[in-house]
């Protein structure tokens, strides 16, 4: 365990002083993710260690700079997981990382997002100064829940020092069931069945096969598996939701990857290009070279957004990577900015190039 928050509060003071911007930087598995990164790299990794890790009131908090690897190994040890199962870049994915980035992998969609896992956080603001927001566990978040305000953020409030997260037990069983099936149907199936006790986890449609992610009590599998049908996994079931969690699928080895997040009732985009689509339809990759304004203008027709994931820097800086928002939403970000990191030396410009 390290403990270097004197040395990263100094640093900020510092920086606050002679307007000298910041790129706060963890195990790096996210540089690519958000505008391109500017500043003098702010290394967090060195902050790092598990505080506390209650498995009994269902919770743990760790330093910033702690891997991801080390977080899970400790909860596995008890049974336990993180349930929204963030994303696994690469080995050096840390915790602040995690919280700063808000990405949530498979199980999403039955489990919840990274931010309602967060009860609470410590992180250093733009003047320097040391705040505390939340607890460790739920009864104790109460009013504005500013800690969840840091998930998704891309570290352009404050720097994280410790985030607490809430845990939950590993499921007793899983099984993952296969069919072939058109996207149309894809769609359709998994919303249907939502509507019924299924212990559904999780779902994944590409090049005409749905895969189902069931988990749970014995019991409740075994009903699923029997009424569900379709042709059981078996053998390689993990590696497959681990690749796609880690996006580690050939699918994934693109140099231009789009990431729609729609109402999971929408029909097909009918976009040029491959189309994988996870949480039930609400998440939609796309492989395409159609221009950025018509994906856009499609997410936006049925209710949704599209963010780009992964593009040449080139590409991001002509249309922006994540969607153009309402003036009135832009102020609301503006003013969190001002109240937070009134300097602006905070990752700038990494969610939107005037932010």
């Amino acid at each position: 365990m390290s403990d270097t928050a004197a040395q990263l509060i100094e640093r900020v003071r510092e920086a606050a002083q002679s307007g000298t911007p910041l790129f706060i930087r963890g195990g790096g598995s996210k540089d690519f993710y958000g505008e391109p990164p500017a500043g003098e790299p702010l290394e967090v990794r060195g902050h790092a260690g598990i505080v506390a890790y209650e498995p009994t009131e269902l919770f743990i908090t760790a330093r910033c700079g702690t891997p991801l690897a080390d977080i899970e190994a400790a909860l596995a040890e008890k049974g336990q997981c993180l349930p929204f199962e963030p994303p696994r870049f690469s080995p050096a994915s840390t915790l602040g990382g995690v919280v700063a980035a808000g990405l949530s992998g498979p199980r999403r969609a039955s489990a919840g997002a990274l931010r309602d896992y967060v009860l609470g956080v410590k992180l250093i603001d733009g003047r320097g100064r040391e705040l505390h927001f939340g607890g460790q566990v739920m009864k104790n978040v109460a009013g504005y829940d500013v800690s969840r305000l840091m998930a998704g953020s891309l570290g352009t409030l404050g720097v994280l020092l410790e985030a607490s997260l809430k845990v939950l037990p590993r499921p007793a069983a899983e099984a993952t069931l296969c069919f072939a099936l058109s996207e149309a149907e894809a769609l359709e199936k998994p919303n249907r069945w939502a509507g019924q006790p299924w212990p559904m986890a999780a779902s994944a449609w590409h090049a005409g096969v749905l895969y189902v992610r069931l988990a749970g009590a014995r019991a409740a599998v075994a009903a699923a598996v029997k009424q569900l049908g379709g042709e059981k996994v078996g053998a390689g079931e993990t590696a497959f939701w681990d690749a796609l969690r880690d996006q580690t699928l050939p699918f994934f080895a693109a140099e231009t990857l789009w990431r729609l997040a729609v109402p999971p009732t929408a029909p097909p985009l009918a976009l040029a290009g491959e189309t994988l689509i996870e949480w039930g339809g609400a998440l939609r990759w796309l492989k395409s070279d159609a221009p950025a304004q018509a994906i856009r203008a499609k997410a936006a027709a049925v209710g949704g957004h599209a963010t780009l994931w992964r593009a040449p820097e080139a590409m991001k800086r002509a249309v922006g990577v994540f969607s153009p928002l309402p003036a009135p939403l832009m102020q609301l970000h503006k003013n969190l900015k001002a109240a937070f990191d009134p300097q602006g030396i905070f990752n700038p410009g990494r969610l939107y190039p005037n932010l």
